[in-house]
């Protein structure tokens, strides 16, 4: 039996409203573009397993307050990782997909990263470890929630992921040199 992914979405996300309408865009939007790198680069991942994990990597933004996305929970929105992977985990979905929803974040967060900066997560590596989660936190970082939604060119991703500082840039250049130009 494989897990069903748009059960889960529709659970969370059941009305017809604008965070349904960015949390889908954005969903597909990540799923299409891992589900051709990874068939373009030959990784040989499961497309099935691919598309799941994509679909639901944001699946805990509902919990969050992030206003300009139309998420009105009380978390902030650091958190929504975490939350989906405890979501996901409660839900029976595969822990593959649960950790990919964990260490989507950024290019990844490091314990030093949460205790430098005082992040609100609970202390812990955040970084993506296997070919699954290193092929959607890439994919997910051409694509935002909020403005245009349109894809962006390489060196607008490169921008935003400098002002995180030099380490969350050489994650980048990490997954980038696996995955290429996209």
């Amino acid at each position: 039996m494989t897990a069903d992914y748009q059960a889960i979405i529709d659970k969370y996300y059941p009305s017809d409203n604008e965070l349904r309408t960015i949390y889908m865009r954005h969903a597909r939007q990540v799923t299409a573009l891992a589900l051709a790198i990874n068939s373009e680069r030959g990784l040989g991942l499961d497309a099935h397993e691919v598309a799941g994990a994509a679909m639901l990597h944001d699946i805990g933004i509902f919990a969050t307050s992030a206003p300009g996305i139309h998420c009105t929970g009380a978390y902030p929105y650091i958190r929504h990782g975490v939350i989906g992977a405890r979501l996901l985990r409660a839900e029976a979905m595969p822990e593959e997909w649960a950790r990919v929803a964990e260490r989507h974040t950024g290019t990844g967060i490091t314990m030093e990263d949460i205790i430098s900066q005082n992040l609100d997560l609970p202390l812990a590596d955040y970084c993506p470890e296997t070919m699954l989660e290193k092929l959607i936190c890439y994919a997910d970082k051409f694509y935002s929630k909020s403005g245009d939604m349109e894809k962006k060119t390489l060196s607008r991703v490169r921008n935003s992921i400098a002002r995180h500082g030099g380490d969350s840039l050489a994650r980048f250049d990490e997954l980038y040199s696996l995955f290429g130009e996209v």
